[in-house]
């Protein structure tokens, strides 16, 4: 079983500010699951926005391996790992993430990838993203992601307002 939970934390222009960026940072980076459905590869996705307050809201779901969730692929890996692959997340900045193997997860690890964007989307304006995403090849808990030992992490976050990455 692989679970998946994508926290994204999502702010335009007007939160750009120290008090907003304050605001963001007490934002969890993992969460409790909450009871998932059946199926292979299962998603808890949380969201946290400027517009809401950053009031989280979150939605579970199951899908199939391979399967293709939040600009990662997950696929087996014979004989019975499991492959995380970064997939192209367009339209966003920075764009110069290629597809690449982020991670190769053996069963009962557990991974963090953290990345982050600035989106144009339809509109003129740009709006924020920065996504904390916890991987385990490992049963249900409901506290599965709470600890802060991982087995394999990887930081990609970058300025996303010109300046050295933070």
């Amino acid at each position: 079983m692989v679970i998946v939970q994508r926290v994204m934390v999502r702010w335009t222009k007007r939160g750009r500010g120290a008090g907003e960026a304050a605001r963001r940072r007490e934002i969890p980076s993992a969460l409790e699951l909450p009871p998932m459905p059946d199926g292979p590869l299962l998603l808890h996705d949380v969201l946290a926005e400027d517009r809401t307050g950053y009031a989280t809201t979150s939605a579970s779901s199951a899908h199939a391996l391979p399967g293709r969730l939040n600009g990662l692929r997950f696929e087996e890996a014979p004989p019975s790992g499991l492959r995380v692959v970064r997939s192209p997340v367009w339209a966003a900045y920075p764009a110069t993430r290629h597809p690449g193997q982020v991670f190769l997860l053996r069963p009962g690890e557990r991974a963090r990838y953290r990345a982050n964007f600035r989106f144009s989307g339809a509109g003129i304006e740009w709006y924020y993203e920065e996504w904390t995403v916890n991987i385990a090849c490992a049963p249900w808990r409901r506290d599965l992601f709470l600890t802060e030992e991982f087995d394999h992490e990887k930081d990609e976050r970058v300025s996303l307002y010109g300046g050295p990455r933070r």
